[in-house]
């Protein structure tokens, strides 16, 4: 009796451990609060368009850019690029723009519609 006692606690013990981890690497992924209006200032003012569309739609001005639209990378993914940017996409250092600038932003690509499907498009559906 006593070694199954001794056995849940321990297992109630890891669980906790393991819950506990969970909740910090989420907390560490969650964004920061942003506003997506003034993401959208942000994303039209400093030129973000010219290479990923108005709507974060992706393009091809000075060879391929990401779509930006809701997209799936963690805040500290898209901070990370911005500040030391793979490819031809210049550096924005916290001069340029502050982490809130870049919240901000990033809660605006969030508000855009990600890709659909052809069926979405009535053309493509017939």
């Amino acid at each position: 009796m006593m070694k199954s006692k001794r056995i849940a606690v321990t297992a109630f013990a890891v669980a906790a451990l393991f819950a506990g981890a969970f909740g910090m690497a989420l907390a560490q992924d969650a964004a920061p609060s942003g506003d997506a209006a003034k993401g959208k200032r942000i994303f039209l003012a400093d030129g973000c368009f010219t290479c990923h569309g108005r709507s974060g739609q992706g393009g091809a001005y000075n060879g391929p850019a990401p779509i930006l639209a809701h997209t799936m990378l963690p805040f500290d993914g898209f901070k990370g690029q911005i500040r030391n940017p793979a490819n031809d996409m210049p550096a924005f250092s916290d001069a340029l723009l502050s982490d809130q600038d870049i919240a901000d932003v990033y809660a605006f690509v969030q508000t855009l519609p990600g890709a659909g499907s052809a069926k979405d498009h009535p053309i493509l559906s017939n």
